[in-house]
Protein backbone atom coordinates (compact mmCIF):
# COMPACT_ATOMS: atom_id res chain seq x y z
CA UNK A 1 0.00 0.00 0.00
CA UNK A 2 2.90 2.63 0.10
CA UNK A 3 4.27 4.73 3.11
CA UNK A 4 1.61 7.11 2.55
CA UNK A 5 -1.18 6.60 5.45
CA UNK A 6 -4.27 6.42 4.98
CA UNK A 7 -5.78 9.61 6.51
CA UNK A 8 -3.17 11.53 4.34
CA UNK A 9 -4.26 9.95 1.45
CA UNK A 10 -7.41 12.26 1.87
CA UNK A 11 -5.24 15.09 2.56
CA UNK A 12 -6.05 17.88 -0.08
CA UNK A 13 -8.52 15.64 -1.82
CA UNK A 14 -11.23 17.03 -4.00
CA UNK A 15 -14.36 14.70 -3.62
CA UNK A 16 -17.38 14.03 -5.13
CA UNK A 17 -20.38 12.01 -3.49
CA UNK A 18 -23.33 11.17 -5.41
CA UNK A 19 -26.69 10.07 -3.78
CA UNK A 20 -25.73 12.05 -0.43
CA UNK A 21 -28.78 12.04 1.71
CA UNK A 22 -28.46 8.11 1.64
CA UNK A 23 -27.86 6.69 4.65
CA UNK A 24 -23.87 4.89 3.74
CA UNK A 25 -23.10 8.34 2.49
CA UNK A 26 -23.85 10.36 5.37
CA UNK A 27 -21.58 7.72 7.04
CA UNK A 28 -18.85 8.08 4.88
CA UNK A 29 -19.40 11.89 4.61
CA UNK A 30 -19.33 11.96 8.48
CA UNK A 31 -16.56 10.06 8.70
CA UNK A 32 -13.81 12.68 6.26
CA UNK A 33 -15.14 15.63 8.10
CA UNK A 34 -14.38 13.99 11.37
CA UNK A 35 -11.16 12.37 10.59
CA UNK A 36 -9.68 14.72 7.99
CA UNK A 37 -10.53 18.02 8.22
CA UNK A 38 -7.48 18.87 5.70
CA UNK A 39 -10.05 17.23 2.95
CA UNK A 40 -9.45 19.75 0.24
CA UNK A 41 -13.80 20.01 -1.15
CA UNK A 42 -16.37 17.38 -0.95
CA UNK A 43 -18.77 17.99 -3.68
CA UNK A 44 -22.21 16.81 -2.33
CA UNK A 45 -24.84 15.83 -5.02
CA UNK A 46 -28.35 16.04 -4.14
CA UNK A 47 -31.47 15.22 -5.67
CA UNK A 48 -32.93 19.08 -6.20
CA UNK A 49 -34.84 21.62 -8.29
CA UNK A 50 -32.21 24.16 -7.61
CA UNK A 51 -28.76 25.16 -5.30
CA UNK A 52 -31.02 26.75 -2.67
CA UNK A 53 -33.23 23.63 -2.58
CA UNK A 54 -30.07 21.74 -2.74
CA UNK A 55 -28.55 23.68 0.39
CA UNK A 56 -32.01 23.14 2.75
CA UNK A 57 -31.25 19.49 1.89
CA UNK A 58 -27.89 19.04 3.16
CA UNK A 59 -28.79 20.92 6.12
CA UNK A 60 -31.78 19.43 6.82
CA UNK A 61 -30.97 15.90 5.46
CA UNK A 62 -27.47 15.64 6.32
CA UNK A 63 -25.36 18.06 8.06
CA UNK A 64 -28.69 18.69 10.74
CA UNK A 65 -28.41 14.79 11.52
CA UNK A 66 -27.57 13.20 14.92
CA UNK A 67 -25.14 11.35 13.40
CA UNK A 68 -23.12 14.84 12.89
CA UNK A 69 -23.30 15.98 16.16
CA UNK A 70 -19.59 14.54 17.14
CA UNK A 71 -18.27 16.52 14.32
CA UNK A 72 -20.46 19.65 15.44
CA UNK A 73 -18.86 19.12 18.86
CA UNK A 74 -15.39 18.85 17.29
CA UNK A 75 -15.55 21.98 15.67
CA UNK A 76 -18.05 23.75 17.42
CA UNK A 77 -18.01 27.69 16.73
CA UNK A 78 -16.32 27.20 13.82
CA UNK A 79 -18.64 24.69 12.01
CA UNK A 80 -20.96 26.77 9.92
CA UNK A 81 -17.18 28.37 8.53
CA UNK A 82 -15.76 25.08 7.88
CA UNK A 83 -18.56 23.41 6.44
CA UNK A 84 -19.09 26.49 3.68
CA UNK A 85 -15.06 26.08 3.02
CA UNK A 86 -14.97 22.42 2.60
CA UNK A 87 -18.66 21.38 1.64
CA UNK A 88 -20.51 22.16 -1.26
CA UNK A 89 -23.90 21.45 -2.25
CA UNK A 90 -24.98 20.25 -5.82
CA UNK A 91 -28.16 20.20 -7.09
CA UNK A 92 -28.32 17.34 -9.91
CA UNK A 93 -29.39 13.47 -10.43
CA UNK A 94 -27.64 11.16 -12.08
CA UNK A 95 -30.77 9.55 -14.09
CA UNK A 96 -29.33 12.54 -17.05
CA UNK A 97 -26.15 12.74 -18.44
CA UNK A 98 -23.75 15.22 -16.76
CA UNK A 99 -25.30 13.90 -13.45
CA UNK A 100 -28.00 17.15 -14.19
CA UNK A 101 -25.69 19.65 -13.33
CA UNK A 102 -27.53 22.60 -14.69
CA UNK A 103 -25.07 25.50 -13.36
CA UNK A 104 -22.10 25.12 -16.02
CA UNK A 105 -19.77 27.29 -14.07
CA UNK A 106 -20.30 25.09 -11.55
CA UNK A 107 -19.77 21.55 -13.42
CA UNK A 108 -16.68 23.11 -15.37
CA UNK A 109 -15.47 23.75 -11.73
CA UNK A 110 -16.04 20.10 -10.78
CA UNK A 111 -14.14 19.16 -13.76
CA UNK A 112 -10.74 20.96 -13.22
CA UNK A 113 -10.80 20.04 -9.46
CA UNK A 114 -12.62 16.87 -8.41
CA UNK A 115 -9.74 13.85 -7.73
CA UNK A 116 -12.67 10.90 -6.65
CA UNK A 117 -16.14 10.33 -7.10
CA UNK A 118 -18.10 8.30 -4.95
CA UNK A 119 -21.43 6.94 -6.75
CA UNK A 120 -23.75 6.12 -3.55
CA UNK A 121 -26.79 7.02 -5.40
CA UNK A 122 -29.22 4.28 -5.59
CA UNK A 123 -33.12 3.30 -5.69
CA UNK A 124 -33.30 0.43 -3.33
CA UNK A 125 -36.23 -1.08 -3.15
CA UNK A 126 -36.82 -4.27 -4.31
CA UNK A 127 -39.75 -3.32 -6.25
CA UNK A 128 -39.53 -0.16 -7.69
CA UNK A 129 -40.85 0.45 -10.64
CA UNK A 130 -38.43 -0.64 -13.23
CA UNK A 131 -38.11 2.71 -15.58
CA UNK A 132 -36.93 4.21 -12.19
CA UNK A 133 -34.32 1.75 -11.14
CA UNK A 134 -33.01 1.31 -14.53
CA UNK A 135 -32.36 5.25 -14.95
CA UNK A 136 -30.86 5.27 -11.63
CA UNK A 137 -29.33 1.84 -10.76
CA UNK A 138 -27.97 1.16 -14.27
CA UNK A 139 -27.91 4.23 -16.54
CA UNK A 140 -27.24 6.53 -13.79
CA UNK A 141 -23.77 4.34 -12.95
CA UNK A 142 -23.07 5.01 -16.57
CA UNK A 143 -23.73 8.52 -16.65
CA UNK A 144 -21.41 9.06 -13.03
CA UNK A 145 -18.82 7.14 -15.24
CA UNK A 146 -18.99 9.58 -17.87
CA UNK A 147 -18.86 12.49 -15.44
CA UNK A 148 -15.73 11.10 -13.70
CA UNK A 149 -14.12 10.28 -17.10
CA UNK A 150 -14.15 14.52 -18.11
CA UNK A 151 -12.22 15.29 -14.40
CA UNK A 152 -8.77 16.38 -15.34
CA UNK A 153 -7.39 15.10 -12.04
CA UNK A 154 -9.27 12.14 -11.33
CA UNK A 155 -7.80 9.38 -9.83
CA UNK A 156 -10.54 6.96 -9.69
CA UNK A 157 -14.21 6.30 -9.81
CA UNK A 158 -15.86 3.70 -6.56
CA UNK A 159 -19.00 2.58 -7.47
CA UNK A 160 -20.91 1.54 -4.07
CA UNK A 161 -23.04 -2.00 -5.59
CA UNK A 162 -24.39 -4.57 -3.30
CA UNK A 163 -23.07 -8.29 -2.78
CA UNK A 164 -26.35 -9.67 -3.45
CA UNK A 165 -26.07 -8.67 -7.62
CA UNK A 166 -25.13 -12.67 -7.16
CA UNK A 167 -28.96 -13.03 -7.56
CA UNK A 168 -29.83 -16.27 -5.91
CA UNK A 169 -26.50 -17.63 -6.60
CA UNK A 170 -25.33 -20.89 -3.74
CA UNK A 171 -22.18 -21.95 -2.26
CA UNK A 172 -19.20 -19.28 -2.05
CA UNK A 173 -19.42 -16.15 -4.51
CA UNK A 174 -16.00 -14.89 -5.46
CA UNK A 175 -15.13 -11.04 -5.86
CA UNK A 176 -15.45 -11.31 -9.71
CA UNK A 177 -16.98 -9.13 -12.05
CA UNK A 178 -19.87 -9.66 -14.28
CA UNK A 179 -19.42 -10.33 -18.67
CA UNK A 180 -21.57 -7.63 -20.20
CA UNK A 181 -25.04 -8.98 -21.17
CA UNK A 182 -24.64 -12.45 -20.05
CA UNK A 183 -27.91 -13.58 -17.60
CA UNK A 184 -28.06 -15.72 -14.94
CA UNK A 185 -30.47 -18.11 -16.81
CA UNK A 186 -31.51 -19.14 -20.22
CA UNK A 187 -29.73 -18.30 -23.41
CA UNK A 188 -30.97 -14.77 -24.33
CA UNK A 189 -28.10 -12.11 -24.15
CA UNK A 190 -29.21 -9.14 -22.20
CA UNK A 191 -29.04 -5.75 -24.54
CA UNK A 192 -29.71 -2.67 -21.77
CA UNK A 193 -30.57 -0.55 -24.84
CA UNK A 194 -33.41 -3.23 -25.72
CA UNK A 195 -34.77 -2.76 -22.08
CA UNK A 196 -34.97 0.99 -22.22
CA UNK A 197 -36.78 0.23 -25.54
CA UNK A 198 -39.15 -1.74 -24.43
CA UNK A 199 -39.59 0.62 -20.99
CA UNK A 200 -40.56 3.11 -23.12
CA UNK A 201 -42.94 0.76 -25.36
CA UNK A 202 -44.91 -0.28 -22.43
CA UNK A 203 -45.26 3.18 -20.77
CA UNK A 204 -46.45 4.64 -23.98
CA UNK A 205 -49.08 1.72 -24.23
CA UNK A 206 -50.27 2.19 -20.90
CA UNK A 207 -50.59 5.92 -21.94
CA UNK A 208 -52.56 5.24 -24.75
CA UNK A 209 -55.42 3.27 -22.67
CA UNK A 210 -55.46 6.03 -20.53
CA UNK A 211 -54.15 4.39 -17.74
CA UNK A 212 -53.73 6.24 -14.44
CA UNK A 213 -50.55 7.05 -12.53
CA UNK A 214 -51.73 4.06 -10.37
CA UNK A 215 -51.71 1.78 -12.52
CA UNK A 216 -48.47 2.62 -14.29
CA UNK A 217 -46.72 2.28 -11.54
CA UNK A 218 -48.03 -1.10 -10.53
CA UNK A 219 -47.50 -2.10 -13.89
CA UNK A 220 -43.94 -1.10 -14.49
CA UNK A 221 -42.97 -2.45 -10.61
CA UNK A 222 -44.40 -5.88 -12.00
CA UNK A 223 -42.80 -5.34 -14.58
CA UNK A 224 -39.48 -5.23 -13.11
CA UNK A 225 -39.57 -8.12 -11.66
CA UNK A 226 -41.00 -10.06 -14.45
CA UNK A 227 -37.57 -8.85 -16.44
CA UNK A 228 -35.26 -9.28 -13.52
CA UNK A 229 -36.70 -13.05 -13.38
CA UNK A 230 -36.68 -13.98 -16.63
CA UNK A 231 -33.13 -13.01 -16.74
CA UNK A 232 -32.20 -15.02 -13.55
CA UNK A 233 -32.39 -12.22 -10.85
CA UNK A 234 -34.40 -12.30 -8.19
CA UNK A 235 -35.56 -8.44 -8.31
CA UNK A 236 -35.26 -5.38 -10.26
CA UNK A 237 -33.15 -3.60 -8.00
CA UNK A 238 -30.34 -6.78 -8.03
CA UNK A 239 -31.12 -7.08 -11.44
CA UNK A 240 -30.50 -3.36 -12.52
CA UNK A 241 -27.17 -3.20 -10.32
CA UNK A 242 -25.98 -6.24 -11.81
CA UNK A 243 -26.20 -4.45 -15.30
CA UNK A 244 -24.93 -1.34 -13.76
CA UNK A 245 -21.69 -2.76 -13.13
CA UNK A 246 -21.54 -4.67 -16.47
CA UNK A 247 -21.59 -0.97 -18.27
CA UNK A 248 -18.35 0.09 -15.63
CA UNK A 249 -16.45 -2.68 -16.50
CA UNK A 250 -17.28 -2.68 -20.18
CA UNK A 251 -16.86 0.91 -20.44
CA UNK A 252 -14.50 2.00 -18.17
CA UNK A 253 -11.17 2.15 -20.31
CA UNK A 254 -8.39 3.37 -18.42
CA UNK A 255 -10.31 5.09 -15.14
CA UNK A 256 -8.87 3.43 -12.18
CA UNK A 257 -12.01 1.72 -10.70
CA UNK A 258 -13.56 -0.03 -7.58
CA UNK A 259 -16.27 -1.77 -7.23
CA UNK A 260 -17.59 -2.17 -3.56
CA UNK A 261 -20.12 -4.81 -2.45
CA UNK A 262 -21.58 -4.49 0.75
CA UNK A 263 -23.79 -7.11 1.98
CA UNK A 264 -26.86 -6.19 4.61
CA UNK A 265 -25.71 -2.86 6.12
CA UNK A 266 -26.63 -2.74 9.71
CA UNK A 267 -26.27 0.06 12.28
CA UNK A 268 -22.70 2.12 13.09
CA UNK A 269 -20.61 -0.23 15.33
CA UNK A 270 -18.45 2.04 16.84
CA UNK A 271 -17.97 5.43 14.91
CA UNK A 272 -19.41 7.97 14.97
CA UNK A 273 -21.20 6.51 17.89
CA UNK A 274 -22.42 2.84 18.09
CA UNK A 275 -26.10 2.27 16.71
CA UNK A 276 -26.84 5.03 14.69
CA UNK A 277 -29.37 3.96 11.70
CA UNK A 278 -31.88 5.65 9.19
CA UNK A 279 -34.27 3.24 7.64
CA UNK A 280 -35.25 -0.09 7.79
CA UNK A 281 -32.19 -2.25 6.23
CA UNK A 282 -33.22 -5.63 5.10
CA UNK A 283 -32.95 -7.81 8.00
CA UNK A 284 -34.30 -4.97 10.29
CA UNK A 285 -37.65 -5.77 9.05
CA UNK A 286 -37.64 -8.70 10.85
CA UNK A 287 -36.22 -7.35 13.97
CA UNK A 288 -39.15 -4.29 13.78
CA UNK A 289 -41.63 -7.33 13.20
CA UNK A 290 -40.81 -9.11 16.73
CA UNK A 291 -40.86 -6.19 18.29
CA UNK A 292 -44.25 -5.38 17.81
CA UNK A 293 -45.54 -8.98 18.06
CA UNK A 294 -46.48 -8.92 14.76
CA UNK A 295 -44.30 -11.70 13.41
CA UNK A 296 -46.63 -14.90 13.26
CA UNK A 297 -44.16 -16.95 11.32
CA UNK A 298 -40.39 -16.74 10.01
CA UNK A 299 -39.28 -18.10 6.45
CA UNK A 300 -35.68 -19.27 7.05
CA UNK A 301 -33.82 -22.40 7.66
CA UNK A 302 -32.38 -22.44 11.05
CA UNK A 303 -28.73 -22.88 10.22
CA UNK A 304 -28.82 -20.66 7.18
CA UNK A 305 -25.98 -17.70 7.32
CA UNK A 306 -27.13 -14.04 7.23
CA UNK A 307 -24.82 -11.75 6.01
CA UNK A 308 -24.96 -8.44 7.91
CA UNK A 309 -22.31 -5.80 8.50
CA UNK A 310 -22.16 -2.79 10.59
CA UNK A 311 -22.38 0.88 8.09
CA UNK A 312 -19.48 2.15 10.13
CA UNK A 313 -17.13 -0.77 9.01
CA UNK A 314 -18.34 -0.52 5.30
CA UNK A 315 -16.84 3.20 5.24
CA UNK A 316 -13.89 2.33 6.40
CA UNK A 317 -13.39 -0.58 4.22
CA UNK A 318 -14.32 2.05 0.83
CA UNK A 319 -11.72 4.29 2.57
CA UNK A 320 -9.14 1.99 3.08
CA UNK A 321 -9.33 0.41 -0.62
CA UNK A 322 -9.12 4.12 -1.75
CA UNK A 323 -5.96 4.83 -0.27
CA UNK A 324 -4.79 1.23 -2.00
CA UNK A 325 -5.71 1.73 -5.24
CA UNK A 326 -4.24 5.83 -5.12
CA UNK A 327 -1.40 3.47 -5.06
CA UNK A 328 -1.83 1.46 -8.00
CA UNK A 329 -3.62 -1.67 -6.64
CA UNK A 330 -4.53 -4.04 -8.91
CA UNK A 331 -8.04 -4.88 -7.00
CA UNK A 332 -11.12 -3.77 -8.21
CA UNK A 333 -13.96 -5.91 -6.39
CA UNK A 334 -14.14 -5.70 -2.52
CA UNK A 335 -17.47 -7.62 -1.08
CA UNK A 336 -17.80 -5.87 2.79
CA UNK A 337 -19.46 -8.88 4.64
CA UNK A 338 -19.26 -11.26 7.66
CA UNK A 339 -20.40 -14.71 6.52
CA UNK A 340 -17.42 -16.38 5.80
CA UNK A 341 -15.22 -15.38 8.49
CA UNK A 342 -17.72 -14.48 11.22
CA UNK A 343 -21.24 -15.69 10.45
CA UNK A 344 -24.96 -15.74 12.46
CA UNK A 345 -26.90 -17.54 11.97
CA UNK A 346 -31.02 -16.95 10.98
CA UNK A 347 -32.49 -18.97 14.04
CA UNK A 348 -29.88 -17.00 16.82
CA UNK A 349 -31.20 -13.82 15.02
CA UNK A 350 -34.44 -14.96 16.00
CA UNK A 351 -33.58 -15.93 19.31
CA UNK A 352 -31.87 -12.79 20.24
CA UNK A 353 -34.82 -10.92 19.17
CA UNK A 354 -37.38 -12.39 21.16
CA UNK A 355 -34.75 -11.94 24.01
CA UNK A 356 -34.54 -8.87 23.49
CA UNK A 357 -37.94 -7.51 23.43
CA UNK A 358 -38.65 -10.15 25.76
CA UNK A 359 -36.53 -8.18 28.00
CA UNK A 360 -37.45 -4.15 26.96
CA UNK A 361 -41.05 -4.33 25.14
CA UNK A 362 -42.29 -2.06 23.23
CA UNK A 363 -45.24 -0.32 24.65
CA UNK A 364 -48.31 -0.65 22.41
CA UNK A 365 -49.63 3.09 21.32
CA UNK A 366 -52.98 1.77 21.66
CA UNK A 367 -53.53 0.42 25.06
CA UNK A 368 -50.21 1.10 26.78
CA UNK A 369 -48.99 -1.39 27.51
CA UNK A 370 -46.33 -3.79 27.25
CA UNK A 371 -45.97 -5.64 23.62
CA UNK A 372 -45.71 -9.08 24.31
CA UNK A 373 -43.53 -11.09 21.98
CA UNK A 374 -43.52 -14.33 19.99
CA UNK A 375 -41.08 -16.74 18.66
CA UNK A 376 -43.58 -17.56 16.22
CA UNK A 377 -43.53 -20.52 13.57
CA UNK A 378 -40.25 -21.37 11.53
CA UNK A 379 -41.22 -22.41 8.40
CA UNK A 380 -37.96 -23.94 6.20
CA UNK A 381 -39.58 -24.45 2.60
CA UNK A 382 -42.27 -21.88 0.53
CA UNK A 383 -44.62 -24.87 0.77
CA UNK A 384 -44.95 -25.25 4.39
CA UNK A 385 -45.30 -21.43 4.59
CA UNK A 386 -48.24 -21.68 1.72
CA UNK A 387 -49.52 -24.53 3.62
CA UNK A 388 -49.53 -22.73 6.71
CA UNK A 389 -51.55 -19.85 4.79
CA UNK A 390 -54.02 -21.86 3.61
CA UNK A 391 -55.07 -23.65 6.90
CA UNK A 392 -55.01 -19.93 9.11
CA UNK A 393 -56.93 -18.11 6.53
CA UNK A 394 -58.97 -20.96 4.80
CA UNK A 395 -57.74 -20.19 1.35
CA UNK A 396 -57.62 -22.38 -1.87
CA UNK A 397 -53.48 -23.70 -1.96
CA UNK A 398 -53.49 -23.30 -5.57
CA UNK A 399 -54.37 -19.42 -5.45
CA UNK A 400 -51.89 -18.61 -2.59
CA UNK A 401 -49.40 -20.52 -5.09
CA UNK A 402 -49.96 -18.53 -7.77
CA UNK A 403 -50.89 -15.11 -6.79
CA UNK A 404 -47.32 -14.93 -5.19
CA UNK A 405 -45.67 -16.32 -8.54
CA UNK A 406 -46.58 -13.83 -10.93
CA UNK A 407 -48.42 -11.18 -9.60
CA UNK A 408 -49.70 -8.97 -12.58
CA UNK A 409 -51.49 -12.34 -14.02
CA UNK A 410 -54.36 -14.45 -12.91
CA UNK A 411 -55.90 -11.81 -11.26
CA UNK A 412 -59.45 -14.03 -10.77
CA UNK A 413 -57.37 -15.64 -8.40
CA UNK A 414 -55.51 -13.09 -7.28
CA UNK A 415 -58.79 -10.83 -6.14
CA UNK A 416 -60.47 -13.76 -3.73
CA UNK A 417 -57.47 -12.49 -1.68
CA UNK A 418 -58.04 -9.97 1.66
CA UNK A 419 -55.87 -7.25 1.10
CA UNK A 420 -53.60 -7.91 3.82
CA UNK A 421 -52.93 -11.54 2.78
CA UNK A 422 -51.80 -9.85 -0.69
CA UNK A 423 -49.24 -7.54 1.10
CA UNK A 424 -47.96 -10.61 3.23
CA UNK A 425 -47.24 -12.54 0.70
CA UNK A 426 -46.00 -9.79 -1.46
CA UNK A 427 -43.56 -9.44 0.98
CA UNK A 428 -42.79 -12.75 1.21
CA UNK A 429 -42.04 -13.20 -2.46
CA UNK A 430 -39.79 -10.49 -2.58
CA UNK A 431 -37.42 -11.03 0.66
CA UNK A 432 -37.57 -14.92 -0.21
CA UNK A 433 -34.42 -14.89 -1.95
CA UNK A 434 -33.05 -13.46 1.22
CA UNK A 435 -34.47 -15.85 3.64
CA UNK A 436 -33.88 -18.89 2.24
CA UNK A 437 -30.04 -17.05 0.71
CA UNK A 438 -27.67 -20.21 0.64
CA UNK A 439 -24.80 -18.06 -0.34
CA UNK A 440 -21.57 -17.46 1.19
CA UNK A 441 -19.46 -14.00 -0.03
CA UNK A 442 -15.89 -14.79 -0.62
CA UNK A 443 -13.91 -11.76 0.73
CA UNK A 444 -10.33 -12.24 -0.16
CA UNK A 445 -9.72 -9.24 -1.74
CA UNK A 446 -10.63 -7.74 2.00
CA UNK A 447 -8.47 -9.86 4.27
CA UNK A 448 -5.92 -9.41 1.77
CA UNK A 449 -6.96 -5.18 2.33
CA UNK A 450 -7.33 -5.48 5.73
CA UNK A 451 -3.48 -7.38 6.24
CA UNK A 452 -1.79 -4.92 4.07
CA UNK A 453 -3.65 -1.84 5.79
CA UNK A 454 -2.26 -3.87 9.64
CA UNK A 455 0.80 -4.82 8.25
CA UNK A 456 1.68 -0.75 6.79
CA UNK A 457 -0.55 1.44 9.01
CA UNK A 458 -0.58 -0.49 12.71
CA UNK A 459 -1.25 2.92 14.12
CA UNK A 460 -4.44 3.69 11.74
CA UNK A 461 -6.09 -0.04 12.16
CA UNK A 462 -8.11 0.32 14.93
CA UNK A 463 -10.03 3.54 13.31
CA UNK A 464 -10.31 1.79 9.71
CA UNK A 465 -10.87 -1.33 11.06
CA UNK A 466 -13.59 -3.60 8.75
CA UNK A 467 -12.77 -7.04 10.37
CA UNK A 468 -16.00 -8.63 11.17
CA UNK A 469 -14.63 -10.94 13.38
CA UNK A 470 -14.13 -8.30 15.84
CA UNK A 471 -17.99 -8.32 16.31
CA UNK A 472 -19.51 -10.79 19.16
CA UNK A 473 -22.73 -10.75 17.26
CA UNK A 474 -25.13 -11.11 20.19
CA UNK A 475 -23.51 -8.06 22.06
CA UNK A 476 -23.70 -6.28 19.11
CA UNK A 477 -27.66 -7.28 18.43
CA UNK A 478 -29.15 -6.46 22.18
CA UNK A 479 -26.57 -3.82 23.14
CA UNK A 480 -25.96 -1.82 19.49
CA UNK A 481 -27.99 -2.38 16.76
CA UNK A 482 -31.81 -3.32 17.92
CA UNK A 483 -31.15 -0.17 20.52
CA UNK A 484 -30.42 1.82 17.84
CA UNK A 485 -33.68 0.31 15.68
CA UNK A 486 -35.68 1.43 18.68
CA UNK A 487 -33.70 5.06 19.33
CA UNK A 488 -33.77 6.11 15.77
CA UNK A 489 -36.13 4.06 13.88
CA UNK A 490 -38.60 2.67 15.81
CA UNK A 491 -39.33 5.68 17.58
Amino acid sequence: MGRESIVGFLENKTILVTGATGYLAKVFVEKILRVQPKVKKLYLLLRASDANSAIERLNKEVIGKELFKVVREKYGERLNSFLSEKVSAVAGDISFEDLGVKDSHLRDEMWREVDVVLNFAATTYFDDRYDNSLGVNTLGALHVMNFAKKCLQIKMLVHVSTAYVCGEDSGLILEKPFIMGKAKKGTDKIDIEEEKEVIQEKLSELLSENASETEITQFMKNFGIERARMYGWPNSYVFTKAMGEMLLMHFKEDLPLLIIRPTMITSTYKEPFPGWIEGLRTVDSVIVGFGRGKLPCFISRPQLVLDVIPADMVVNGIIVAMAARGKQSSETIYHIGSSLRNPIQSIDLRDICFDYFSENPLINKNDGMPVKVIKGTNFTTMASFYLYMAIRYQLPLKALRVATMVFQRYQSTYEILDRKIKLVLRLVDLYKPYTLFEGIFDDTNSEKLRIAARETFPEEADGFSFDPLEIDWEDYMIDVHIPGLVKHVMK
